[in-house]
Formats: C-alpha cells, sequence, structure tokens
C-alpha cells in the first residue's frame, strides 16, 4: 500500500524565481506531479527581477522528500536554497526542558528553594517518608524507561537513538495530563541491571512506564519490578495497547450488535503487545480466541510451543486460547471470525479473507506504517474497520490511553495497576464516544478530544482505591487530583 503524504514528512525549500512568468505555478504542479503536497507557499523577499519564496512541502518518505527537491532543482529559472526538515528542526535541542516553579530572585527566594531553608523539609521527610509526595515533584512525577531494544518499528536501535521517543512521551503526559514525566534511557539491556537500576530510581517517582523494551525480557522486567517496587509499573507497549483496543473494540460491537462473549476473535501477533491485548480480552469476557504468529496457529501440538518453558507466553497462549483445537495458518484461522485483530506484519491478509470473516465483521489492522491488510480494501467488506494510522478513520493510538492512567493511578497514589484499572480504563474510554456520535467510522475518540484524559483519569483512580479497600486500603488512598 503506497504512503500518502505526511506532515512526518514535511520540509520547506527556499527557492528564487524570477518575479514574473509561470514559475510559481511551475513550482506547484512539479511538487503534485511528484506524488507531493503543497501546504505552504510564502513570499519571504521581493525584487524587479526575482522572488524568494519558502514552500512548505508534504511528502511520503525521506527518498521522496530528496525526489521532490531534486524536480524543484530541475526548473528552469528557479535556483534552490535551503532545503528544512521540519521534523528534525522540532527536535534541535531537544522537546522538553525543565522549569522551576517559583522565581528566585533574591537571597530569601534562595534560602527556601535551597539552602538552609531546604533542610527543614529534608527532616520532614526523613521523619515522616510519606510526606515526599506531598513536598516534593514525587506526587506528579513519572519515569519513561526504555533500554532502547525494541523502539517503534526500528528494532534494536540503543538507548540514544531511542531518547527522542522518550521525549515525545513526556511531552505527551504533560501535554494530555499535566504529569512531569522524565526518559531514563539504559545503556543496558541486561534484564537483571534494569530491574536493578530502576528500583534504585523509584524512590524519585510516583509511576514508572516502561517503554520500547524487547519481548520476552520486556514479561519479566515488569513482572520483577511489580514486586519489588511501591509504585505501579506500567508497559505502555503492552497495556497501553490493549485498553485502547479494548475500548475501540466495546464499540464497534456496538456497532454491529455483537456481545463480547459470544464473538470470535482472531489475533495476528504474539508479542508484547498481543499477548496484553489477548490477556485483557480475555478478563473482559472474550471466550473463543485463536493466537497466529509467523508459523501459524499457537496451539499446544506445535513443536516450539510444545518445548517451550511451562511459564513462557507462547505455552500461556496455547492453555488459554483456541478451545476449538485448530491448526493451520492465519488464513485459514480467520474463515468464520468475527474480529481480527492485528499486531504482527504488514499484508498478511487480503480483501479475500475479510470477505471469508462473519457477518458485520471487525477489523482492527495495527501495523504501522503498513497494516496487516489495505484498510480499503477491508472496508470494502468488514462492517468496522481501525488501523494505527491517522490517515484513516479509527485511529486506535495509545496516547488516547496512557496520560490519563497515570494521572488516575497518581491522584489515587496507587501502588499497584491491574487488570480491573485497566478495563475501567477502556469502558470510560468507550464511553467518550456517545450514542450519537457513533459509527463505523467513529468508534474511537480524537487523542485531542478534551473529554478523553479527564473521563480515563476519573475511572482508573475511582477502580484504584476500589481495588485498595478491598485490599485492606494499604496500597492507595484518597489524594486531591491534580488534573491538567
Amino acid at each position: 500500500m503506497s504512503s500518502a503524504p505526511s506532515v512526518s514528512y514535511s520540509m520547506t525549500v527556499r527557492l528564487e524565481v524570477p518575479a514574473g512568468g509561470t514559475a510559481v505555478s511551475q513550482i506547484t504542479t512539479v511538487v503534485e506531479s511528484s506524488g507531493g503536497s503543497v501546504t505552504g507557499l510564502d513570499v519571504t523577499a521581493s525584487g524587479h527581477e526575482r522572488l524568494r519564496i519558502d514552500v512548505t512541502i508534504a511528502a511520503s518518505s525521506t527518498a521522496h522528500a530528496d525526489e521532490i527537491v531534486a524536480e524543484l532543482r530541475a526548473i528552469d529559472g528557479v535556483s534552490l536554497g535551503k532545503v528544512s526538515d521540519r521534523t528534525f528542526l522540532m527536535h534541535l535541542g531537544g522537546k522538553i526542558e525543565m522549569s522551576s516553579k517559583h522565581p528566585i530572585r533574591n537571597r530569601d527566594d534562595l534560602s527556601m528553594v535551597y539552602t538552609p531553608g531546604v533542610a527543614r523539609v529534608c527532616t520532614q521527610i526523613a521523619e515522616h517518608p510519606e510526606d515526599a509526595r506531598r513536598l516534593t515533584i514525587k506526587r506528579n512525577s513519572v519515569a519513561v524507561v526504555t533500554d532502547g531494544s525494541a523502539v517503534l518499528g526500528l528494532g534494536n536501535i540503543g538507548p540514544q537513538a531511542a531518547l527522542p521517543v522518550m521525549e515525545g512521551k513526556a511531552a505527551l503526559f504533560k501535554r494530555f495530563a499535566g504529569i512531569d514525566a522524565w526518559p531514563i534511557c539504559l545503556d543496558t539491556q541486561d534484564t537483571d541491571a534494569i530491574v536493578e537500576i530502576v528500583k534504585a530510581l523509584a524512590p524519585g517517582f510516583a509511576g514508572v512506564n516502561l517503554e520500547d523494551i524487547s519481548a520476552p525480557r520486556c514479561f519479566e522486567i515488569e513482572a520483577r519490578l511489580r514486586e519489588a517496587v511501591d509504585i505501579p509499573v506500567f508497559h505502555d507497549d503492552q497495556h497501553g495497547t490493549a485498553i485502547v483496543v479494548l475500548s475501540s473494540l466495546y464499540n464497534a460491537l456496538r456497532v454491529v450488535g455483537k456481545r463480547i462473549d459470544q464473538i470470535r476473535v482472531v489475533m495476528s501477533g504474539a508479542g508484547a503487545a498481543g499477548t496484553a491485548i489477548l490477556k485483557l480480552l480475555l478478563e473482559a469476557g472474550v471466550e473463543h480466541a485463536v493466537v497466529t504468529d509467523i508459523h501459524g496457529v499457537v496451539h499446544g501440538g506445535r513443536k516450539d510451543v510444545a518445548e517451550a518453558a511451562p511459564d513462557s507466553p507462547m505455552r500461556w497462549i496455547a492453555d488459554h486460547t483456541n478451545t476449538e483445537g485448530a491448526t493451520g495458518t492465519l488464513k485459514d484461522a480467520v474463515v468464520g471470525a468475527d474480529v481480527f485483530i492485528g499486531v504482527s506484519a504488514p499484508n498478511v491478509l487480503d480483501g479475500a479473507d475479510v470477505a471469508k470473516m462473519a457477518p458485520g465483521a471487525v477489523v482492527f489492522a495495527l501495523a504501522n506504517p503498513d497494516p496487516e491488510v489495505d484498510p480499503a480494501v477491508a472496508r470494502e467488506t468488514a462492517a468496522v474497520v481501525a488501523t494505527g494510522r491517522s490517515d484513516f478513520p479509527n485511529q486506535i493510538n495509545n496516547v488516547l490511553v496512557f496520560p490519563g492512567v497515570f494521572r488516575g493511578l497518581l491522584d489515587a497514589q496507587s501502588q499497584v495497576v491491574d487488570d480491573s484499572m485497566m478495563i475501567a480504563a477502556a469502558r470510560a474510554l468507550a464511553d467518550v464516544v456517545g450514542e450519537d456520535e457513533l459509527n463505523p467510522n467513529y468508534i474511537i475518540p480524537s487523542v485531542f478530544n478534551e473529554k478523553v484524559s479527564g473521563a480515563v483519569a476519573d475511572a482508573v483512580r475511582e477502580a484504584a482505591q476500589a481495588g485498595a479497600e478491598a485490599r485492606g486500603g494499604k496500597d492507595a488512598v484518597e489524594g486531591e487530583p491534580l488534573g491538567a
């Protein structure tokens, strides 16, 4: 599937052209005939003979952008100046910064913000550790932790290359939930070392967001940290994805008039995201699920599954799915399915496969940038189609979830995050879409819908406080919401 021009590959090209004639229209024609899109055209200097024009262009890839620039350079009478990649410009010097909440204007301010006044606050916390949440940034801080081993779709590119993603994550925490998040990129991919480092860092934070850590190591790291620290640990690649998928499924089933306990779900992808989605779907009431990977349907009789460790994710999947004993390929499994969920690879299905699904089929093809099936083709026979892309309706995006989830956890001062909170988040997100808004092309709200973060945060906070009360009130307290 060819990619459309995107702001992600947006550039501004400075050109000098003759003041008269058709040079400006030539520029627009060349860009559009090359498959690009002119999104802005500004005359920045003018003379009797020449014009200087800044043309903002959206391309579909870096190579495509280079092709457009070459075509512009070839126009007679046009001189090419500076070419600026707008995405790289936005990243110059990083995307976030720390700022003080109080001005330091004189000696009095300095004496209270720092020494000697700060010593009194330190003593208070030493005598009453619980006051750290009240008297420091801890109450509103989340550590965004990665080892750079599974960054976006780029793979194992290391901690420094992962930093722009972690900065972006921190910016989203602030924008959508008012949370101060701090990128922490670890120069180790040793599981034991990561657990010990994050455990040692935990006193300064109220939550940990694990990010872009490869499977299956991410499962162990999360599980061990949840045992080791007294703050919630949330692997967004797993649980953020799972929550927004469940929320979207709730609304898709409202559209097609099916019950969650009666549908047959087929999933493509048994990695971190796929496993987390599966577990949350089963917890939410799905009773019939089949999971496939590159080797086909996951089942106990498959050699690699049978030889896997008893506590491995693959064995867990085999033990908790495929009650009908299906074998074969993804294409075999999807026949008659009510729901397809893909978190795997591009183009593993085609229109003929979707047509073989049950009437009122739901297709979530979430591989990026190229989905498991062309969304336009899937729409020919499926009732509801969602992707992870922003250029199609029904974008399933983790940004809808993680800011509100952490806002709720921090406000409840929760020490844990569990399935009940995640299901509450999914239901709250689904409910943002009202009955008068719900349709096949609108099952999930926009990330810029102002209701989203607050609705998710309220639901998570209430679930966290209810869970704490059920456990004896030891791991959460009634807190004053800090919400954005």
